[in-house]
């Protein structure tokens, strides 16, 4: 995007309460819900910061315990209705793309909201929320095109399987891709025909309440799609802990995710979560060197290292290693020289999304034993690119260290931030070993000109995603989801839109009138009787 604006000039041209007002970015949010007679305490209100600038955005509304009771129950009096859960399925596909194409009409407006509350590039959000559109589109054909089936069961009996909604479905969503993530969650159980809850993160709310705006506009009746902000301890707690839930999908730390899970257990409520990973990425001998280099500062480096399937753990053949990480090296400090304000489109990377997220990270570096060969510290003063001044925002340097143990808390933990560490590995044992050697397994890469030997590792890798000359693809038809410790069940494709329903099994006796008469079991005929 050129507009033959200076990179200097972004700074003055975007400033926030020109972005505010072009916006209409209100200033104060409340919870997307049903007409509530539970009343909202503005002293429990909370506010949602820039983290370029440390600037207030605006309030929030967070949602007292007897709020979410209320909320839920009248999202299970909309499903019992049957407004949306049994509307027919052509109905709802229609009303998912109805809504996909208003979100397409607001992407430049909505992308802009995602930058100033999470301090995500513009760059990075108009290209990841142009793509939006598709999870709608998708579930909305998988309504016109999903079909149930006919169980070949014995005997003169017609059995036919149909797959039919849970009830009211809970979704805690993060700060890291606040809309991408809720749309992934959103769309496969509003296609089922759930009602949905959501808890958008407290530190990035504002477009999932957007969104759910839009959707009672594409047609979502009343009850149906509920958004409720405010902290995971209070307001997370009380929705996944209601009764009425059927099943809760969250996306977060793994402390957050065995919780939660804990809950769903005593509820006998289904559960999928998303939850840390560690990524690694092999670099083999014969990748190409400049492809390998920007696919690997790509996958470590957008969105400053917040995403769980960011490239942390960067393993690369000894032939290459010197030569690999020395052009990494001079990549990574250029990403650097180039960070500015988050709006301007020639930024490269953002901050990290709070001061209290920054000192986690400088605390991780501060422990560490390995040799920092770029970045490791907090960016201050203004920015070479657009004069932008780091001093209020939570800038971290992007940093590579090497020389880290696979015992060393950099290589097993999760650091949510733009630091990797880089090691060597001799033959494709080593290399698979290293790879394996911790206890998540989201996603992980691979750079390698010899395709069968990918096609072997990738087979080998304990992740439940594997990228092969590439990394940070993502498709609503391709399943999303890890393996140990990363998480369970699957975002995307069938594998998510089945998990947002259950089958129902429907068994007729077809037989004539008289061959049903002889069916009576308490008899005294001899004549032999089925049972199953």
């Amino acid at each position: 995007m050129s507009l033959g604006i200076s990179p200097h000039s972004w700074a003055r041209l975007w400033s926030r309460p020109l972005l505010t007002r072009s916006l209409h970015i209100k200033a104060r949010y409340i919870p997307f819900a049903s007409k509530s007679k539970t009343s909202l305490d503005e002293g429990q209100d909370f506010t949602v910061s820039n983290p370029a600038t440390g600037e207030s955005l605006c309030k929030v509304a967070s949602v007292s315990e007897e709020f979410v009771k209320e909320a839920i129950d009248n999202a299970q009096d909309a499903f019992q209705s049957g407004v949306w859960s049994t509307a027919p399925a052509i109905h709802r596909s229609k009303v998912l793309t109805k809504l996909a194409r208003l979100l397409e009409d607001r992407i430049s407006e909505l992308a802009v909201i995602e930058t100033l509350q999470t301090g995500r590039t513009i760059r990075e959000m108009n290209a990841q929320l142009s793509r939006l559109p598709e999870w709608l589109d998708y579930f909305a054909a998988i309504l016109r095109t999903h079909q149930g089936f006919v169980a070949p069961t014995q005997g003169n009996l017609l059995n036919y399987v149909q797959r039919v909604p849970l009830g009211v479905v809970a979704q805690i969503t993060p700060f890291n891709h606040p809309l991408l993530i809720a749309i992934k969650k959103i769309a496969p159980a509003l296609a089922a025909g759930n009602s949905v809850v959501v808890k958008p993160s407290e530190l990035a709310p504002i477009t999932a309440l957007v969104f759910a705006e839009m959707a009672g506009q594409a047609g979502i009746p009343a009850g149906v799609l509920t958004v409720l902000p405010g902290t995971g301890a209070t307001v997370g707690k009380a929705i996944v802990s209601h009764s009425h839930i059927r099943k809760i999908d969250v996306t977060a730390s793994n402390q957050t995710g065995r919780s939660v899970g804990q809950v769903a257990g005593a509820n006998i409520a289904s559960f999928t979560a998303e939850l840390g990973g560690k990524a690694p990425i092999l670099v083999f001998d014969d990748a190409d060197i400049p492809s390998a280099v920007n696919g690997v500062a790509f996958a470590s480096f957008i969105a400053s290292g917040q995403t769980c399937v960011s490239g942390t753990r960067i393993i690369v053949q000894d032939g290459i290693y010197d030569t690999f990480i020395s052009a990494l090296v001079e990549k990574t400090e250029n990403i650097r020289s180039r960070m500015g304000n988050p709006i301007n489109p020639q930024s490269t990377m953002g901050p990290v999304i709070s001061e209290r997220h920054l000192n986690r990270i400088e605390g991780i570096l501060g422990r560490m034993k390995g040799k920092v060969l770029c970045g490791g510290y907090r960016l201050t003063g203004t920015s070479p690119l657009d004069d932008f001044d780091y001093t209020y925002g939570s800038f971290l340097a992007p940093t590579i260290i090497e020389d880290v143990k696979s015992t060393d808390e950099l290589w097993q933990e999760e650091v949510f931030g733009p630091v990797i560490v880089a090691r060597r590995f001799k033959d494709v044992v080593e290399g698979v070993a290293l790879a394996n050697d911790c206890k998540y397994g989201l996603g992980a890469g691979i750079w390698t000109s010899n395709l069968a030997r990918a096609h072997r590792v990738a087979a080998d890798i304990q992740t439940g995603l594997c990228w092969v000359n590439t990394h940070h693809r993502n498709d609503p038809s391709s399943p999303w989801g890890g393996m140990k410790e990363s998480g369970i069940g699957r975002e995307n494709g069938i594998e998510a839109f089945e998990s947002y329903s259950q089958s129902k099994s429907t068994i007729v006796n077809t037989s004539i009138v008289e061959e049903m008469r002889k069916d009576d079991w308490f008899s005294f005929s001899d004549t032999p009787r089925r049972y199953g």
